[in-house]
């Protein structure tokens, strides 16, 4: 916690100052905000907070300096943050509690997912604003380590009603961890305003035209205008300073401050150095460094010369501006820097301590010392071990940097690249990459490499290139490591999926080829059959792969399995159980799925769970879930560039109807999937418009994107018999006998080899919409049984739909009003409205008027996130449960449940899961 500092005087900042002000006022009345405020090193952003803070009288206070020699330490800033709240950890749920006891070192476990990491540390600034309102402030915030940017930048998105603000002071907005936050942009000075605060100076006469090209020159940087003429001699200010115009800005600052510094006592610059090489800012640190240099200062004589103009001597030691901490550290000498570190690191205590006295020792040696460089491996194993795959891997690039055995050099980079992938940092993940693959590799390292390469590559464009690089990957595997190769296979299908394409340099049938061939571990994991069963799909036909796919998903619902392993497959096992028509099988395994994402705290694995569970929940007629789904999912995604949400949001926009929605969410799919040269994006994006244009009569618009969908020239991993049910539909009703007939065909292929009631219950529809009159009624009435059987809610309503559209166009309009009021009363109550609308006309045909069935708990009364808390709240979720769920705080569900409580005139939680929907 930081005491409010004096307000300082601004110049030309009335419009910064009036937007920080309201800030204020926001949070006092309940409300947060997040604010990244960027502009040039010098700029006045520093001034700007200690003004914001100055008038935050009665909140509590958070404020921390991004240094840049913290970076490579996970989560140092957001240590320094949470450190005076870590007494309210006992308030957190405890997969939170323990991501944060983790992160920090507290104890050991896996690495903490960020999104749980994330919930915890909004929690906990949510726990202390109930007391008075916070205000966290972080300078300098291009220095946070990637770990700390991460969280805080996951955090500053979700604030709602905490009376929290987050603001975040950095020179280039555009990093990827604070993008799409709130900005302000701090520019320079106009020419008055900036000769005003240099009049303010008094540095004494200076010769006007000299005064003219400071003003210029510093481009009304205030920093710039005060510290530039600091170094100069009267005589320099009356005519000389031209010469000293060379050099960026903040070059040009730091040689002032360097000049300023210029008479300084030597042991005064040797405490300097040790502060600006210690970021700390520990005194006791600062001071035993100083001793283990050789040094006794006399500390009234650095204080004297060194407070106020230079460094800040409290509890915590800093400099007063963070230029003057670089001009320090770039002023002395690596010699000196490097005596610097090694005293540090002599002081540092290597039992509580050794990550930081591990860094100090490394920047402390020149040359190769493998006992430095062994000890930043173990440093980034403890960094990883938090969750820190950023700071693991810088730690690992100076290791290698250390390391003189080329081969050992090697594994060191390719680790700090596994590292840099894992970070989200895929550019520098490829240039390590690319530097250990210079040098010698053994064959496993080799094959590490080029699956490393391909994992990449499948995050960043899941392009054709990518199952090509694993099936390399996995072909150096095969005589390494079985267990790997296996799994390396299964990951180029997943691969092939995306791709989507049958002329590739690797398609499905190529990796199933291979896979068929490779050899069988000693002991078989629950996916090994799966892996069996679907190369054998992909080779020999979707008939002869089925029955072993059924094996191997009885293995995954019957066998246990650790959670690390059920989060890496369950996607392969649910995505084939909806593959397969398995309804049973897929509730379970998908629910399952995202169950463990959760339990575990994964949230990393949770985008696919949710993926996967959305599309059977639609399936199953469930379409509010599902919707609750997506916007949690758009949550989860929000900043992270994962595309599920744009799928799923497409496909429940078109089983719902919404014309313009879906269409809007199909042209941003669509592009992105152009741009990363993906397959599987028309593949979706087609078999939403046909659902969509089926929906709404439009039965020639739906053919084409049907066909899309379904053509030859694109392989589809899975749900192909979803497009072709579309297309059997449109065509047929559009009049296109031949193209219905022969998708009924394809169709039927795979609903036989599925053998469920779902499977049945689909062929037996389609084929009633192609037959003549003698067996369509048959057709139909055994579609309705057989799918009455499952959970698949949609396609069963969409069945007595056209039973019932079948029967009207016969004249037998006392059955077709019994399977149309059917259709319309499930239709309605699955808000699938397009479909609920055509069979409230033909029920009107029918001579039966449609009485308006009420609507859902208020969709229009309600914003998106109060419909969501209302289900929760209904599904006997708790506060902080739902929190968890909807990636808010506690208080914010408090804050919308008293909205939701006025709008219905309730007050409890009781009343509202009684309350009619």
């Amino acid at each position: 916690m930081t005491i409010a500092p004096e307000p300082p005087t601004l110049f030309g900042r009335h419009d910064e100052q009036a937007e920080l002000n309201q800030l204020l006022a926001d949070v006092r009345t309940g409300a947060s905000r997040a604010l990244v405020m960027h502009g040039d090193a010098g700029i006045g952003k520093t001034a700007l907070l200690d003004h914001l803070l100055a008038q935050a009288a009665g909140c509590e206070i958070i404020r921390t300096v991004g240094v840049e020699a913290e970076r490579e330490l996970a989560f140092a800033t957001l240590h320094q943050i949470c450190a005076p709240m870590l007494d309210r950890m006992a308030s957190l749920p405890a997969p939170q509690r323990e991501a944060l006891n983790t992160a920090f070192g507290f104890a050991s476990g896996s690495p903490p997912d960020r999104f749980m990491l994330g919930l915890a540390v909004l929690g906990l600034l949510a726990d202390l604003a109930r007391d008075q309102p916070v205000i966290c402030v972080i300078d300098d915030a291009q220095w946070l380590d990637r770990a700390s940017a991460r969280v805080l930048g996951f955090v500053a998105r979700r604030l709602r009603a905490e009376s929290v603000a987050i603001i975040f002071a950095v020179r280039d907005p555009a990093g990827p961890d604070l993008v799409g936050l709130p900005t302000m942009a701090v520019r320079g000075l106009p020419i008055g305003d900036a000769r005003s605060l240099l009049s303010s100076t008094k540095l004494g006469p200076g010769d006007p035209e000299v005064v003219d090209r400071i003003i210029a020159e510093s481009h009304g940087n205030p920093l710039a205008l005060r510290e530039l003429p600091r170094g100069f001699t009267a005589e320099e200010l009356a005519g000389g300073f031209e010469a000293r115009g060379a050099g960026s800005l903040p070059w040009r600052i730091e040689k002032s401050f360097q000049r300023q510094m210029a008479e300084l006592s030597t042991a005064t610059k040797l405490v300097m150095l040790v502060a600006a090489a210690e970021p700390v800012g520990d005194p006791s640190l600062l001071w035993r460094a100083v001793d283990e240099l050789g040094h006794t200062p006399d500390t009234g004589t650095v204080l004297s010369e060194a407070a106020g103009n230079f460094l800040d001597f409290g509890t915590k030691i800093a400099f007063r501006h963070p230029l003057l901490r670089s001009a320090v550290y770039r002023a002395a000498t690596p010699q000196q820097r490097r005596r610097a570190h090694h005293a540090l690191a002599q002081v540092t205590d290597a039992e509580n301590d050794p990550d930081r006295r591990a860094w100090h020792r490394a920047l402390a040696t020149s040359g190769h010392d493998e006992q430095v460089a062994a000890e930043l491996e173990s440093s980034a194993g403890r960094a990883r071990a938090r969750g820190g795959p950023a700071a693991a891997a810088a730690l690992l690039e100076r290791a290698a940097e250390l390391t003189r055995d080329p081969v050992l050099r090697g594994r060191r980079l390719l680790a700090a690249a596994w590292g840099k992938h894992d970070a989200g940092l895929p550019d520098a993940g490829l240039h390590l990459l690319a530097m250990a693959e210079a040098g010698p590799m053994g064959p496993m390292e080799r094959a590490q490499a080029d699956l490393l390469r391909a994992q990449i590559i499948f995050a960043v464009h899941r392009s054709g290139e990518t199952p090509a690089l694993m099936l390399k990957a996995a072909a150096r595997m095969r005589t390494l490591d079985v267990r790997l190769a296996r799994d390396t296979y299964l990951d180029a299908l997943r691969a092939a999926w995306y791709a989507a394409n049958r002329t590739g340099p690797a398609t499905l049938r190529d990796i199933a080829e291979a896979a068929i061939q490779a050899p069988c571990p000693t002991e078989k994991a629950p996916q090994d059959p799966l892996l069996d069963g679907l190369a054998l799909r992909y080779t020999a036909g979707f008939a002869a792969g089925a029955p072993e796919i059924n094996r191997a998903l009885k293995e995954f619902r019957i066998r246990d399995m650790p959670d690390d392993q059920r989060l890496r497959w369950l996607w392969f096992a649910a995505s084939a159980a909806v593959d397969l028509c398995d309804d049973e099988t897929a509730n379970e395994l998908s629910a399952s799925y995202v169950q463990v994402a959760r339990d575990t705290g994964t949230l990393a694995a949770l985008p696919m769970a949710l993926t996967t569970r959305i599309v059977f929940t639609i399936f199953a007629g469930d379409l509010t879930a599902a919707g609750t789904l997506v916007a949690e999912l758009r949550n989860l995604s929000e900043g992270s560039g994962h595309l599920g949400a744009g799928y799923t949001s497409q496909l429940l926009s078109a089983w719902e109807g919404d014309h313009d929605r879906t269409a809007e969410l199909i042209e941003a799919s669509t592009a992105d999937a152009r741009r990363r040269g993906e397959g599987l994006g028309p593949i979706t994006s087609g078999w939403s418009r046909a659902v969509l244009y089926n929906g709404l009569g439009r039965h020639e618009d739906a053919v084409r994107p049907a066909l899309e969908a379904t053509a030859p020239s694109q392989e589809q991993g899975v749900l192909t018999w979803a497009s072709l049910f579309e297309l059997v539909v449109a065509a047929s009703r559009a009049g296109r006998t031949l193209t219905a007939e022969e998708a009924l065909h394809r169709l039927t292929v795979m609903t036989r080899a599925c053998g469920t009631d779902w499977a049945h219950g689909l062929e037996a529809c389609a084929r009633a919409l192609v037959s003549d009159d003698a067996t369509a009624d048959d057709a139909f009435r055994q579609a309705v049984g057989l799918l009455g059987r499952t959970r698949i809610r949609s396609y069963l309503a969409r069945a007595h739909l056209y039973y019932g559209e079948w029967l009207q166009r016969r004249h037998r309009r006392s059955d077709a009003r019994d399977q149309l009021r059917i259709a319309h009363d499930m239709l309605a109550g699955m808000n699938m409205t397009a479909y609920a609308a055509t069979a409230a006309r033909e029920l009107s045909v029918c001579g039966e008027k449609v009485s308006r069935s009420a609507e859902p708990v208020a969709s229009s009364q309600f914003t998106t996130q109060e419909t969501q808390i209302v289900r929760l709240v209904r599904e006997g979720l708790s506060n902080a449960d739902i929190a968890t769920r909807l990636f808010i705080s506690p208080r914010t569900v408090e804050w919308h449940l008293s909205n939701i409580f006025a709008k219905l005139g309730i007050t409890s939680r009781r009343q509202l899961r009684r309350h009619d929907r």
